[in-house]
């Protein structure tokens, strides 16, 4: 590998140059190893927040994180692979019922997930909270029940991209998360890294979510989806709306039971419609388009799949879920339409309320969370149950009620009220 220094490629990119792939190349790796100190990796980060990069240069810096790692195959599989990636939200327990319906469809899903941070639900959180489910998995497990059952969830190994997760940890300490070129690259370079045939992207836009800003959305899963085609997976995108929270729970053991109710064929409609969209993408992308997914939610055999997936990984199933061992109802105010119900505030409370975590490593209750009995276009009544709060500790009541102060509104009975589409556009 060519020889080069930091500061020549620090002050490259800080004078508005475009990055050359041996430029990149050394960066990555150098830092990886130790060569290059993170002060001079929050300097280059900064640079590309403010001066951006190429889609060339993007794709290069991609490849590059994933070559520090492993990579995993799947093509010795029987049934082609589809995976799914959130950018994240409130109630988003999206992946828990789509996984096993694609496999339902005879599509394999590896879903390599991760832990909540803040007011975004973790996958892996929610799952733990189901009696005996390990998140853990050797690459031998994940490949046999990916053979035997169609789809695992679990938490990545630490051999995939091992230059994202170390600056990763640095962004976060350096005010250079949101540079989309450093977004885009961690994202998809361990979805490549992982070996998914076909890829699709929900990216989130709105209170709730990472990306407030739509046109900031489009240009993430822009980036993200010629990042995938420049690598040979087939990418598509989704921008849907995390302005309100995802179905009437947001938490862990409860999105859990939330989720099961959609596999058997109920569930609340926004759940069950972002599901499906996700699961129609995905098949699309592995090549199959003679089934249709909502069939297999009718007929049970996604659910069927469910089962199998949690038993795979020591899960029971049929077990019953924590609860918390405190609430607290929250009425309305008045009579009259719930016009508003802000993602971010009721993600907010559900986080104060121990459903998730401040930092890494912090650990979150199973029953904690957050219950809505009415969404935006609902009639309610003065007193009536608007939400409940759930927790182990009511210390944490006041905060999690100030959390949702200002965060739903309640006009008068007749106010007109227009619902926003769910899946807002669809980048290919």
């Amino acid at each position: 590998m060519s020889q080069h220094d930091a500061v020549e490629v620090i002050t490259a990119k800080r004078d508005g140059g475009t990055l050359s792939d041996s430029q990149i190349d050394w960066v990555v790796d150098a830092y990886t190893r130790g060569d290059v100190a993170d002060e001079q990796m929050s300097a280059l980060a900064m640079a590309i927040l403010l001066n951006g990069m190429e889609r060339e240069e993007i794709s290069r810096w991609t490849a590059a994180m994933i070559a520090s790692g492993e990579r995993m195959d799947f093509s010795a599989l029987s049934r082609p692979t589809a995976d799914k990636h959130s950018t994240g939200g409130v109630g988003d327990k999206i992946t828990l019922p789509l996984a096993p319906l694609v496999a339902a469809c005879g599509v394999a899903v590896p879903q390599l997930s991760g832990r909540g941070l803040g007011h975004t639900g973790g996958t892996l959180d929610k799952l733990e909270s189901i009696p005996g489910w390990r998140a853990a998995l050797s690459n031998d497990e994940m490949m046999r029940q990916l053979e035997e059952v169609g789809a695992v969830i679990c938490a990545a190994g630490t051999g995939l991209a091992p230059a994202d997760k170390k600056l990763y940890a640095l962004r976060d300490v350096t005010g250079t998360v949101e540079a989309i070129p450093l977004i885009a690259s961690s994202i998809m370079s361990k979805k490549i890294a992982e070996g998914t045939g076909s890829l699709v992207l929900d990216v989130k836009v709105g209170t709730g979510a990472f990306m407030k800003d739509l046109d900031r959305a489009r240009e993430l899963a822009e980036t993200m989806v010629a990042l995938g085609k420049d690598a040979g997976v087939r990418t598509t995108a989704l921008l849907t709306d995390m302005s309100t929270p995802l179905g009437f729970t947001a938490g862990n053991a409860i999105e859990v039971a939330e989720s099961v109710e959609v596999l058997a064929g109920g569930g609340p409609a926004d759940v069950v419609e972002l599901t499906v969209a996700l699961a129609r993408e995905m098949l699309a992308g592995a090549g199959v388009d003679d089934v249709d997914p909502a069939d297999k939610l009718a007929d049970g055999s996604a659910m069927d799949v469910w089962k199998k997936m949690i038993r795979a990984q020591d899960g029971d199933p049929d077990a019953a879920l924590p609860t918390a061992r405190e609430s607290h109802v929250v009425t309305a105010p008045a009579t009259g339409v719930l016009t508003r119900l802000d993602a971010l505030a009721v993600g907010m409370a559900a986080w104060r309320l121990g459903a998730g975590r401040a930092k890494l490593g912090d650990a979150v209750q199973d029953g904690a969370g957050v219950v809505w009995h009415a969404r935006p276009g609902d009639e309610v009544t003065e007193g009536q149950p608007l939400m409940t709060l759930l927790t182990d500790e009511p210390e944490r009541f006041d905060r999690a009620l100030a959390s949702l102060e200002g965060g739903y509104d309640v006009e008068p009975a007749g106010s007109a009220y227009e619902p926003s589409p769910l899946v807002i556009d669809r980048v290919s």
